[in-house]
């Protein structure tokens, strides 16, 4: 998107999604479970649907007697991608992990993971000690108790992080509403998007029984972009043009 004034733009940041997977949602309490995975799911198709690279990595997902995926919300969004796995709750210490993100060329990380005060924590600080910037989205992500969560928040923010939601976040890619960027969120929104969804029915809503005219700016959307893996697997786990 051109002439976007905003910190994070479709051009310049990558989105890192860690540890999406059900097991250990089990053992989240700061947050609705469902909501969170409504919402993680709604900023992994927004970045699919702009072309933002993508990276996505497992704890323990193979290996054991039991399996635990990523959220088949996730998978389904990107059904040739197999995300990195990895035993360590560090992320950023994997170098399939770090070779994905490096592979992009960019230095803005958009990080939500499980759980906020293990494995998003210290991948955030370890990012930061390297010279990226890091943006955390705290309503994708989620912690053993609220007050795990909120210490998280606060230690990766003292680090240097910024704490963002994902609706905040697609704002940033598109501020500007009659761009055909903006347009292309509008399926997302409408599914994923809460009470801002509910807006967005409403307005639609006048619009078809013919009470009021359709907004002079829409526009075709864009095509999602077709995703370009950078690590390993038959193909891999980072989506998205650089």
């Amino acid at each position: 998107m051109t002439n976007n004034p905003n910190e994070l733009t479709i051009e310049n940041s990558v989105l890192v999604l860690i540890d999406h997977q059900p097991w250990v949602a089990f053992a989240v309490h700061s947050t609705d479970p469902g909501l969170m995975i409504n919402n993680v799911a709604g900023l992994a198709r927004a970045a699919r649907d702009l072309g933002v690279p993508t990276v996505l990595t497992t704890v323990g997902a193979q290996g054991s007697i039991l399996v635990d995926p990523i959220f088949k919300e996730i998978s389904e969004i990107f059904p040739d991608v197999t995300p990195i796995d990895r035993t360590s709750t560090h992320a950023w210490s994997h170098p399939e992990v770090r070779a994905a993100i490096d592979a992009t060329g960019r230095k803005k990380l958009i990080m939500a993971g499980l759980v906020t005060e293990v494995c998003l924590a210290q991948s955030v600080v370890a990012a930061l000690k390297d010279g990226f910037d890091v943006y955390f989205v705290s309503d994708c992500s989620g912690g053993i108790t609220k007050e795990a969560h909120d210490d998280a928040k606060v230690r990766m923010t003292q680090a240097g992080a910024r704490p963002m939601s994902w609706l905040s976040v697609l704002s940033e890619w598109t501020p500007d509403y009659t761009s055909a960027e903006r347009q292309a969120l509008t399926d997302v929104m409408r599914q994923r998007g809460g009470t801002a969804a509910v807006m967005a029915d409403y307005v639609l809503a006048q619009v078809t029984a013919g009470l009021v005219k359709p907004p002079t700016f829409t526009s075709a959307p864009v095509q999602p972009a077709r995703m370009t893996p950078t690590n390993r697997q038959a193909k891999p786990a980072a989506a998205g043009a650089a």
